[in-house]
């Protein structure tokens, strides 16, 4: 715990990307405030400095250990699915969003590419959370059904449905593929203040994810519900 509260919100920022959302909580300003210390910050807004980092070390234990994916059941998966990425995407998107807000209003004029990033977030926030209510409305109760004793699963025919958020998955990969591009994959330039540099860390991890995201479905969950 010392070793923590001594550290700069900057550093704790920029190394324990995890805890990024702990801070914004606590309107912990890592940015423009980023040099004082985690216990000077919390003193200053008359936080319970013991509080906090708890928080951020349960945030820093959330790891994933080893699964073996091709050995669940398509109920297994689909919940995995829901808790693992379509969690983390509807948690990320606000955060993401505000920072890169804050990158345009503030520094938009030395760097005019953010405008483009903006523009393309805002576009595949709005296509995976519209992609992923169709996914828990209607596939996956689909999927689940196919798989029960129930008789109307056994009718249940998921080509077309399966097609169209496969074409959705491109889209949105194509989305993110776009603001890599831009950003010259996630390179920060030298003036970048801590918010840009969290927010390039931020896109990089959230376009991991939706790889991650996009394999169970595309080649593991869609081909097991296409065999059934």
């Amino acid at each position: 715990m010392e070793t923590l509260v001594n550290q700069s919100l900057k550093n704790i920022a920029l190394e324990k990307h995890k805890v990024i959302p702990v801070l914004e909580k606590y309107s912990l300003d890592f940015c423009c405030k980023g040099g004082k210390t985690l216990k000077q910050a919390c003193a200053e807004k008359n936080l319970e400095l013991n509080d906090v980092v708890e928080e951020i070390n349960t945030s820093l234990g959330k790891t994933t250990k080893n699964v073996s994916y091709n050995n669940m059941s398509a109920e297994q998966l689909i919940s995995y699915i829901l808790i693992h990425h379509h969690v983390y995407v509807k948690t990320n998107i606000p955060v993401i969003f505000n920072h890169i807000q804050k990158v345009a209003t503030k520094h938009g004029e030395r760097f005019p590419y953010i405008q483009d990033v903006l523009s393309l977030f805002q576009e595949v926030s709005v296509e995976l959370i519209d992609h992923m209510e169709k996914e828990e409305k209607i596939l996956f109760p689909s999927i689940k059904a196919l798989f029960s004793n129930d008789e109307k699963g056994q009718n249940i025919n998921l080509a077309a449905p399966i097609h169209v958020m496969e074409m959705e998955h491109e889209k949105a990969g194509d989305l993110l593929f776009k603001i890599r591009e831009i950003t010259n994959f996630y390179t920060a330039p030298e003036t970048a203040c801590t918010t840009h540099r969290i927010m390039l860390d931020e896109l990089k991890a959230f376009e991991e994810d939706l790889h991650q995201h996009v394999h169970l479905e595309n080649n593991i969950l869609f081909p097991m519900a296409m065999q059934n």
